[in-house]
């Protein structure tokens, strides 16, 4: 495979300098656009051109959430990102995520969106003290209710999309009320009220434009999250008891005498209560967990001609097609392995079934390999070494004249 040139622009900050940074330009040799991503990327150009240049990162597969970063104007985890994912005839454009101050280069400051998790207590209190781990069947509703919003691995990126964290100092943002979600949904958590209390003034700052549910790369829907929170609040925030209770009498209570304008006020009150409560339940109801995968319905998307998948070969085709789910409409890049090293074609998935890295094909050893955990599959996609569980995963794919399609 010919390599091919990409032009990268980082972000340039240094703190012993100061005044507002402003971007570099490197050039960068790309062999495997599928199999490189920008953390590959940004690790190359630490190494072999600018030693000083500043990021964060760790686990490399998408599960710590430290190199959350903007990526051509979209908020992205820089080691789930390919150089396939955007353009070829575009610059890939690194810049620090927005609403954070920025330490150096492209690592920020976190501290401001861990503050607004202390104060929507976002921590769990347990109702009961329990000696034993409370017992949760992982179908139970409730579980199931929750299950997505658990993996938020507070990247940042929900808040860097959000224009009202700019707008409102005060705005807990998407990610703590997320977090105060999950809670206030746990019947086992004994801060419900206190909770609730602290979230609901955010949920009102919201403005429901959906950006953080688009760019959360664990497909969570903190809108979904704070809505949620708002009809909660509705039906289940304690009234605050008056201070002084009208003493009881053993007089009969006097009779009820209310004029007609009076009473159309009170039933126009409680029409417009009503609408509200139907109003944000339906919001919360259309609002999906989040575009993932899972939540959209399959469909078929073409791979190509398959004269342009040449016989004895493994070609990685990008597919880019539109998905729906719910109210939400995105357009989806996908790496697919097309293997037509026999007579039967085979239609791979690119991530690895172990942790989810990515998987590229080796011409000279013949086989699969994973980059990150040494994991190794021969021709047939079966495990040869490695810590994969097992082989790797296969789309249904049907032919259609001269197109290849694969069920996505």
């Amino acid at each position: 495979m010919s390599a091919t040139k990409r032009n990268v622009r980082v972000f340039r900050y240094d703190p012993a300098v100061g005044g507002d940074g402003g971007f570099r330009d490197y050039t960068l040799e790309v062999e495997n656009a599928s199999a490189m991503t920008m953390l590959d990327v940004l690790l190359h150009i630490q190494r072999e051109q600018d030693p000083t240049i500043a990021f964060r990162f760790a686990c490399r597969v998408a599960m710590c959430g430290s190199c959350g970063m903007v990526i051509n104007g979209r908020e992205r985890l820089a080691c789930k990102t390919n150089v396939s994912d955007l353009p070829p005839s575009e610059d890939i454009t690194l810049r620090p995520m927005n609403h954070f101050p920025v330490i150096k280069d492209l690592v920020v400051d976190m501290d401001p969106m861990f503050n607004k998790f202390r104060e929507t207590l976002s921590f769990f209190e347990p109702k009961e003290q329990l000696t034993e781990p409370a017992r949760i069947a992982p179908d139970a509703p409730e579980r199931e209710e929750i299950r997505l919003a658990t993996d938020c691995i507070a990247c940042g990126c929900c808040v860097s999309s959000c224009t009202m964290v700019d707008h409102h100092p005060d705005y807990a943002g998407p990610a703590a009320l997320a977090r105060a979600y999950a809670l206030i949904a746990d019947s086992r958590d004994g801060l419900f009220q206190e909770r609730l209390a602290a979230a609901l003034p955010s949920c009102h700052e919201c403005r429901t434009e959906t950006n953080c549910t688009e760019v959360c790369p664990k497909g969570i829907s903190p809108t979904r999250a704070i809505k949620y929170i708002q009809r909660t609040a509705l039906v289940q925030l304690e009234v605050t008891p008056k201070e002084a209770e009208v003493e009881e009498t053993e007089a009969p209570p006097a009779r009820w005498e209310v004029d007609r304008a009076t009473f159309i006020r009170g039933a126009g009150v409680a029409v417009i209560g009503a609408a509200v409560a139907v109003t944000l339940g339906s919001v919360a109801a259309i609002t999906t967990v989040g575009p993932t995968e899972s939540a959209a319905a399959e469909e078929w998307v073409s791979v190509g001609r398959i004269a342009d998948l040449p016989q004895g070969k493994v070609t990685t085709v990008l597919l880019n097609y539109e998905a729906r789910s719910g109210i939400y409409s995105q357009t989806i890049s996908k790496p697919v392995m097309i293997s037509r090293l026999s007579d039967e074609i085979i239609c791979y998935k690119t991530a690895c079934p172990h942790l989810g890295c990515t998987v590229h094909f080796e011409n000279q050893s013949d086989e699969f390999r994973c980059a990150c955990h040494g994991g190794t599959f021969d021709r047939s996609g079966s495990v040869i070494a490695g810590p994969p569980p097992r082989a790797l995963d296969r789309y249904r794919h049907k032919i259609e004249g001269d197109q290849l399609l694969v069920l996505i």
